[in-house]
């Protein structure tokens, strides 16, 4: 009777039936799964755009990541589409950062949770530039 209730409550998520139970994966872990395979990709330096960052900054200085920040899914029964929103570092060809994050999105999402992935739309919302000053102020701080 519980599971029935949670089912009926989470909306979009994943569930199946089998002869020993229901199993029901909800949407926010599917963000996660695909935040954490999307921030692996070489040249990828955060995920989000402005006002998600900001509120990922304040949520990391209290020791709390947001691991589905700039991550947005659409899950059926059987099938996944996924929204990255990502800064890409310079001079790193977004082309390959892209088909970086697809692949692993893919991969994590489809091996994880075993939904297929109809398509990962990928968005560049920002370049990050290392300046001067950064090194500078990393070197200082060690």
């Amino acid at each position: 009777m519980a599971s029935a209730t949670a089912s009926q409550t989470t909306t979009g998520a994943l569930n199946t039936d089998t002869s020993h139970g229901t199993t029901t994966v909800d949407d926010s872990v599917v963000e996660k799964i695909a935040g954490i395979a999307a921030r692996q990709v070489a040249g990828v330096h955060d995920l989000g755009g402005g006002a998600a960052r900001a509120i990922g900054a304040i949520r990391n200085v209290i020791g709390n990541q947001d691991r589905g920040q700039g991550i947005s899914v659409e899950v059926g029964e059987k099938q996944a589409a996924v929204d990255v929103t990502v800064i890409a570092e310079y001079p790193v060809p977004l082309h390959r950062v892209a088909d970086g994050i697809r692949s692993a999105v893919i991969e994590s999402v489809e091996g994880l949770v075993g939904l297929e992935v109809t398509e990962v739309n990928v968005t560049v919302s920002d370049v990050f530039i290392p300046s001067d000053d950064d090194d500078a102020d990393s070197a200082r701080v060690q």
